[in-house]
Order: structure tokens, then sequence, then C-alpha cells
């Protein structure tokens, strides 16, 4: 049975009633502890993942999905065939099916866009999801960082005017941990305390020649930070041979030893950790198909769900999955229909977004598309919205403002969290 007759036959009267906080008299607050965002840079194509239709045909360009559909744990809800671990676990899942923003055929904005909720604008950096909820939480133990990231950094994922509070740790190698804090075999207990002995005397004398100067008491704090995070107790969080060979097979190589290694994180205090999945192109273009790109999409997706599914049976195992948010984010979607080379555009005017335990009401599915996946039917979720919920379910109160010095900024672009999760 389709999603969307389902809804109409068996939960008719919901249609009445209030789904967002702002026509609720109180706003919805979670209890979740950790978040991990999943990133699928390039644009996952929500057709060919977490809101199949009717099957299409690359040859005969007939628009339509690239592969078969199947049931899941939730009546009425459908998802890609290749996605069959996360379906049998959907019940703990939500895939905001009505994303959507603007910006189309520029991946670095679109980027930007899915990981500030906001359109660029002037000369304001805005913070990142990962950095609001790190200066907002911060950590939840001493001796770890409130948010790190596994993956490649830049500006669209650093705190903007928040400052080093809503700064990021981050590894591009699993094996050798954080980048600067891992240290050389060579330098001995001795020579690492000389080091010591001698940063802090030049830091002493920055602290009086540079005083009142922020942009230098910003790099102090981070010298700082660094020395409190090289010690040997957080380094032990990145040392995966601890882990049952069992439960490293689960997870899968590469993407999936970055999320075991995100649970560890979380339990040593580490509050917010987003992680890419694709780093290193392995179906030769990662999540922009285009062309060719279609032929091997089916990798990422398979590798994809044997991480997500092992991720989410982990936590569980540990009782952690109602404390801890999953989030699947993407710069956009692609539409139904194909290119000249077999592949997808981009599209943004529609796609999912993917919510997974932290203690939600999960649903499924929420939002209904088109027979296209490329326009809402119902309740369509804006970016702010989306994020929102996400804050939400974090315990951040999406009422208050930040502050670009002394100028008040709301926490979202005008978001209202999905209250029927909550």
């Amino acid at each position: 049975m389709k999603r969307r007759h389902f809804l109409q036959s068996t939960a008719a009267a919901a249609a009445a009633t209030p789904l967002l906080a702002s026509q609720t008299n109180a706003m919805p607050m979670g209890k979740a502890e950790h978040c991990v965002m999943i990133w699928l840079g390039g644009g996952m194509a929500q057709i060919d993942t977490f809101d199949p239709k009717a099957m299409g045909d690359a040859k005969a360009k007939k628009a339509g999905s690239y592969y078969k559909a199947i049931d899941t744990a939730v009546p009425g809800v459908q998802v890609c065939e290749h996605l069959s671990g996360t379906a049998r676990m959907m019940e703990r899942v939500t895939a905001l099916r009505t994303v959507h923003h603007d910006v189309i055929d520029e991946h670095a904005a679109a980027t930007n866009r899915m990981h500030t909720g906001r359109l660029t604008a002037g000369t304001v950096q805005y913070p990142s999801i990962g950095s609001i909820i790190a200066a907002q939480r911060g950590a939840a133990a001493e001796g770890v960082p409130a948010y790190m990231l596994i993956g490649y950094p830049n500006l669209t994922r650093g705190p903007g005017f928040l400052g080093q509070k809503g700064g990021f740790v981050y590894l591009t190698d699993i094996a050798s941990g954080p980048a600067g804090l891992a240290r050389p075999a060579e330098i001995t207990d001795s020579r690492q305390a000389r080091r010591e002995q001698l940063l802090s005397t030049v830091r002493n004398a920055g602290h009086k020649r540079f005083a009142g100067d922020k942009l230098y008491a910003d790099y102090d704090s981070a010298v700082a930070e660094s020395l409190r995070l090289s010690g040997p107790d957080f380094m032990k969080s990145f040392d995966l041979s601890n882990e049952p060979d069992d439960l490293r097979n689960q997870y899968g190589d590469g993407f999936g030893q970055r999320l075991l290694m995100t649970r560890r994180l979380f339990q040593s205090g580490v509050r917010f950790i987003e992680v890419s999945h694709n780093m290193n192109f392995r179906n030769g273009t990662g999540w922009d198909t285009h062309n060719d790109g279609q032929l091997n999409q089916h990798v990422l997706i398979k590798e994809l769900d044997q991480s997500m599914s092992a991720l989410m049976a982990d936590l569980e195992a540990h009782k952690m999955l109602d404390k801890t948010l999953i989030v699947i984010n993407t710069e956009f979607g692609r539409p139904a229909q194909f290119d000249s080379g077999g592949g997808r555009g981009h599209y943004s005017k529609n796609f999912s977004l993917v919510l997974a335990g932290g203690g939600l009401r999960h649903q499924g599915a929420y939002g209904v598309s088109d027979e296209l996946a490329m326009n809402a039917v119902e309740n369509p979720v804006s970016v702010p919205d989306a994020f929102a919920t996400i804050m939400a379910t974090m315990g951040i109160d999406t009422s208050i403002n930040l502050y670009d010095g002394d100028r008040p900024v709301p926490i979202t672009d005008g978001g209202v969290p999905i209250a029927s999760l909550f």
C-alpha cells in the first residue's frame, strides 16, 4: 500500500491536527544528548533512496525510480531495495520527504545552506548547526571537544561569528586520530614537557602584548584546547582495536569504521559529530550522480545502509539510541528525470533529510511528495524547520537569539520544530 493511500485511510483525522510547534502553545523540547550528522556530499537522490516511486527507465528516458521499492517495518512506508537493513528498523526512523530550498546549481552554496540553515548574506559568516549545538550544550564530559568532524574541514562546517566556543576538532584518517593532536612516537614524555614549558612562556608573553585582541584570544583558546585534548585518556577513543572483530565487520569498511568511532566518541562525551560518507569517491562520482555516476549509486546506498543499521543496533545495545539523534543530510536532491548520460541532475525544490533515534516519536516518513518526488503534496518542511527540529531534539530552545558581537541573530531563520515528532 502506498503511503499516501495509507495516510488517507488510517489517519484522516490527523489532517486537522496542528503539526508545527507554532500552532501549539508549548515549544517542543527533546532530551537527546548526542547528535551525529552523516553528510552525503553531492546530493542524494530522494527518489532512489528514502522516497521511492514507480519505476523509471534511464535508457528510455522515462522518469521514475532507478531501483525497486520494498516495504519497511512501518506500514505504508517504503524505501529503496538497497536499504533493506534500515527498512527493518524504520520504526526508529523518520524520513522528512518534503525538505526544500532554492539553491540548485552550486554545490558549495547548497552545502552552506544545509549546514547553516541560511542563505549566504553579505559579510556575515553564520555558524553551522554543529557549532550551534556545541556552543549551546558544550561537551557531555570534561576533557573532550563538544564538536568533532570526521571529514575535510571548511568554513561551512565552522563556528562563524560564534568563534572558538563553536569550533571543531577534525580528523580525516581514523588510524592517526585528530589532526595535530596525536603525538609522534619519537616524542618522549620529558621532551613533551619541555615543549609545553616553552609554549607556556610564549603564551604568557602574548597575553601581555596582545591584551584585548580577540583574534589572539581565539588563537590562544585553540592552543589551550589542543593541549587539553592531546592527553592519553581522550586519545584512547580512537583505538578501534578494542572493539570485537564481529562488530567491526557488521559496520563495514571505511565509512562504517568512522561510525563505530562515532559511538566511542559519544561514550567519551563528545556532543556533536559530523561524519562524511563518501570521502574518496568510492563509486567514482560520489552522490553527485550525473551521467554514468548513476550506474554505481547502489554501491553507496548499500554501504550507507549497512553502516547506518549497524550504528542503530549498536547504539540500542548500549542503551544510547534514544539519547542519540542520527541525521542524514545532503545539499539537495535529484530530479526524477534522467539526463542525456542516464544519470540525474540537481534538484532542491523537494528532497529528503532523514532523522533516526534521539527519543523522537518516529513514523517512518513525514511529508508526502507527488508521484515523481519533486513537489510537496502534504506537510512541506523548510530548511529552518528541519534545523529547528534537530535543535529542539537536542534540548535547545529554538526561540532564543545568538549574538554576532552585539547584534542579536535568531538561532534559526524563522524555523519551527515539527511538533508531531515530539
